[in-house]
């Protein structure tokens, strides 16, 4: 079954709302999907320490796979908790402690590309 870009961008969208609401701080979504051929959106957040690193990503499978959509291809740094990415294909989750974000500054390399608002879209809804 062929998914839509709408269906990739409601769930990007809703993995932030996810991460907003388990308290994740500075979520954003990135678009690179004009420079960057394996994925369309970024989608970074922030956790204060490893066992929250946790439960975001636990919480963001599972509610992007209870919308119907996909399970991540794959999910590396989950053992150490401090960045853990979560590839879904057409969108990748970031999430970092505090302290790897500040260090490695994604957004920033990415400064140029766009952001896409998801605050208050009701991903969650959908």
């Amino acid at each position: 079954m062929s998914r839509s870009n709408e269906d990739h961008l409601r769930w990007a969208r809703l993995a932030a709302v996810v991460a907003d609401d388990r308290k994740a701080v500075d979520t954003l979504i990135i678009d690179v999907g004009d420079v960057l051929a394996v994925t369309d959106h970024f989608v970074i957040t922030s956790a204060a320490n490893p066992r929250q690193v946790n439960a975001v990503v636990d919480a963001i499978e599972h509610e992007v796979k209870l919308a119907g959509g996909p399970s991540p291809l794959r999910v590396e740094g989950k053992e150490e908790r401090e960045w853990v990415l979560m590839d879904y294909g057409a969108f990748v989750v970031h999430v970092f402690g505090s302290e790897q974000r500040d260090f490695y500054q994604l957004e920033r390399l990415w400064g140029d590309r766009s952001r896409l608002d998801w605050a208050g879209s009701g991903a969650k809804g959908n």
